[in-house]
């Protein structure tokens, strides 16, 4: 099973409140949060790693087990892979906090049938809701393989039904993969969860305080 946990990260952007954490990261993690410019930046680097720190710490998280991050905006993301087979499951996710669509780069790096559904919506609100959508979905996918955008986002199509499909996918990727959207109660976010493990938990376990 796949389970994802959220916690709000702004308390972070205080400096006393980000020295306490940033002191009980590893000097790895460190380094990735000073190498970042920006302090909302430097939040999330540490904010997250904290958030895995501490669901290790209270679920007994094995030390193969399959893992992954993201962030946006006041929010850190983490997605795990429970169960005996776990190390060998693939697992990505993905959150963003939904703006403007940028229409001229979903039509130059999505398919066209995802480009025709951004488009095709009825006004604004409706169409940065679905690029945003399809954003988080296709991100989730990549960061599954592992790969990141070096496998370019239009090797693989995805139908946004309920659930979402991926309807054509890289041959070097040939495993099943399936989808969970996440819902965020009162925050304009979208985030997806996208695993080879079929049983993905739909509700995010929420921190609110790291």
């Amino acid at each position: 099973m796949i389970r994802t946990w959220m916690a709000d990260i702004s308390p972070l952007y205080q400096e006393d409140c980000y020295r306490k954490y940033y002191e009980q990261a590893p000097d790895f993690r460190k380094a990735k949060a000073d190498a970042l410019r920006f302090q909302q930046m430097k939040a999330q680097s540490i904010g997250v790693w904290s958030l895995f720190e501490r669901i290790k710490d209270e679920h007994k998280v094995d030390q193969d087990a399959v893992y992954n991050f993201s962030h946006s905006g006041d929010f850190v993301l983490c997605s795990i892979a429970f169960g005996t087979d776990a190390a060998d499951v693939k697992v990505g996710c993905d959150i963003q906090e939904v703006k403007h669509a940028d229409i001229k780069m979903a039509k130059r790096f999505f398919c066209p049938g995802e480009y025709a559904y951004i488009t095709e919506a009825a006004d604004e609100k409706v169409r940065n809701e679905r690029f945003f959508r399809l954003w988080v979905l296709k991100e989730s996918f990549l960061k599954a393989t592992r790969m990141g955008i070096r496998l370019g986002m239009d090797t693989f199509e995805i139908l946004p039904g309920t659930p979402p499909v991926l309807i054509r996918q890289p041959e070097i990727f040939p495993d099943r993969f399936y989808y969970m959207e996440l819902q965020i109660p009162g925050q304009n976010y979208k985030a997806a969860v996208c695993s080879t493990d079929a049983e993905i938990d739909s509700r995010i376990q929420m921190r609110m305080e790291l």
